[in-house]
């Protein structure tokens, strides 16, 4: 029988909106299964989450009523879509991007202004993103602003839980995917053989995927990579604001980055959580949990576990890396992982050649991002130029 139901906490209050992490941290000390109206079930410990992942069976990623793929799938359905995208993020193809990943890094670092405040998500984060994704996916540069545009209003819709406006954000998307869909198919041989001209040729179980699998596919590619790679960015300069003896170790050995940026990912997320809904009733830290209700794993909760990590804040990429879940876990692990990794490794490798030091300004106050957005919404920094380096 289901426990009675009480409302323990509530994700959109403002204290919680105003600093997710220490929100999230109170949150797992205190109530670490957690039940509110606006999420249903939560999960802030890491073993919890772990358990999770490590059991799709009773833990199902077929969430939402709508087709997303493969996030909203599970196996056998979740297999041949996987099968199909994961050689998109292997080696070879993430060394051909590489040269035009770095160019498109180290034009908008020489953009720069240095020593003078500087907006990082107006100034790098948010052009690197969507520059870095149209890029890879061969879309035109004329998409950048309609797709920020359209992040923005997708975040709002779904802080909002409002169904009519997530419905229509996620139709103005399907347009802009259909219409480059349209473009391939009208150019024939001609069309661009690029990333999306080749998904449009994947078969799933002997048959091309639908326009409706496709859209599907590539909306779920965007909104992970805008979302995530933006607030990227602007964690990673924040915390080498407030740790510059980091920064200085960085810059004497930029071949640390990739650890680096890890574990600071992994101390302030970058994408907040996901969701699963239980197959069966289910006991989970001493809560009973009916079949057929939706659970939120909280990365940026179970990545901070001092039963885990020990002192969640402390920098120790070489102890904490078997066990961070920036990119998840399991059969539904990021697959994109290796695109990621390297926009970011490229961009702060680019950016370091280009300065000496960030520091705070002192002229505004941050502004964090709200849920479920993971970094900052507005980040004031000053970067301190310095003569172009050579690593």
């Amino acid at each position: 029988m289901a426990e009675q139901r009480h409302q323990d906490w509530d994700p959109r209050a403002k204290n919680v909106q105003q600093n997710q992490i220490r929100a999230y941290d109170d949150m797992r000390q205190t109530c670490p299964v957690a039940w509110s109206d606006y999420q249903q079930w939560t999960l802030f410990r890491h073993a919890d989450v772990m358990r999770v992942l490590e059991d799709h069976d009773t833990f199902s990623n077929a969430v939402s009523a709508h087709l997303s793929v493969p996030n909203g799938m599970d196996p056998p359905e979740h297999t041949p879509y996987r099968k199909a995208i994961e050689p998109y993020f292997a080696p070879e193809p993430m060394a051909r991007f590489e040269p035009q990943c770095r160019d498109l890094a180290r034009a908008l670092v020489n953009e720069l202004q240095t020593n003078q405040p500087v907006d990082v998500v107006d100034a790098l984060s948010r052009p690197f993103a969507l520059r870095i994704q149209c890029a890879f996916m061969g879309w035109p540069d004329s998409l950048h602003q309609p797709l920020s545009e359209w992040v923005m209003k997708n975040h709002r819709a779904t802080l909002a839980r409002d169904h009519a406006a997530m419905a229509e954000v996620a139709e103005e998307f399907d347009g802009y995917i259909r219409e480059l869909l349209d473009s391939r198919r009208q150019a024939g041989e001609q069309a661009p053989d690029d990333v999306t001209t080749q998904l449009m040729q994947e078969q799933i179980n002997g048959n091309p995927m639908t326009d409706e699998e496709l859209v599907s596919l590539l909306r779920n590619w965007t909104v992970g990579e805008l979302a995530t790679i933006s607030a990227s960015i602007s964690i990673l300069t924040n915390y080498l604001a407030h740790h510059p003896a980091l920064f200085n170790d960085l810059l004497a050995a930029p071949g640390q980055l990739p650890e680096a940026i890890d574990e600071i990912l992994r101390m302030d997320a970058p994408l907040i959580s996901n969701r699963r809904i239980t197959t069966r009733d289910v006991e989970i830290g001493g809560r009973r949990i009916p079949a057929g209700e939706k659970i939120t794993l909280l990365w940026a909760s179970a990545n901070r576990d001092e039963n885990t990590f020990g002192d969640p804040d402390s920098f120790c990429p070489h102890q904490n890396a078997p066990n961070n879940l920036l990119y998840g876990a399991g059969i539904h692990v990021c697959p994109g992982a290796p695109l990621a990794r390297m926009e970011l490794r490229i961009f702060m490798e680019e950016l370091l050649k280009q300065i000496n030091g960030i520091e705070v300004s002192g002229s505004d106050a941050p502004e964090r991002a709200m849920f479920p957005a993971g970094g900052f919404n507005y980040l004031p920094l000053q970067f301190l130029g310095s003569d172009p380096k050579t690593f």
